[in-house]
């Protein structure tokens, strides 16, 4: 799973999200923040409203719950999300011989490069933020 500062990292880029069944994410709270929630049709919807969207619990005693806005949740992309978003910039996903996720990209103009972390997600994330900075359309 990514790692919250690398979600984190991707919404201050200008990721933006449009939660969807099979999405997860934390809370930005100091009690929750540990928690991952994960958006289904029978526990947690989004609502859309004009004053934004809101991210309604169902169902849940748990949690004393009903619902947050979204700006309060953290998105945590999943590994086919991220890979999607790098489009045709990526090239491959592999394991290094130390058992690291290496992510290879070629961004427009520059040669390939790669991008290694301990999870898969956060390998694409560090090459999704690599291609935010160089301004390039990841549809190319």
């Amino acid at each position: 799973m990514i790692s919250p500062l690398n979600a984190e990292r991707l919404q201050a880029a200008g990721l933006r999200w449009s939660p969807a069944p099979g999405d997860r994410f934390t809370l930005r709270s100091d009690q929750l923040e540990d928690q991952v929630f994960t958006i289904s049709d029978m526990v947690v919807e989004a609502h859309r409203y004009e004053t934004g969207t809101v991210l309604g619990f169902n169902g849940t005693t748990e949690w004393a719950l009903d619902s947050v806005r979204q700006e309060d949740a953290l998105w945590l992309p999943r590994e086919d999300q991220l890979r999607d978003l790098l489009g045709r910039t990526f090239r491959s996903l592999a394991r290094s011989t130390d058992g690291r996720f290496q992510v290879l990209v070629e961004l427009v103009g520059q040669p390939e490069r790669v991008f290694t972390a301990d999870a898969a997600e956060d390998a694409y994330a560090e090459a999704l933020l690599a291609l935010v900075a160089t301004a390039v359309d990841p549809v190319g």
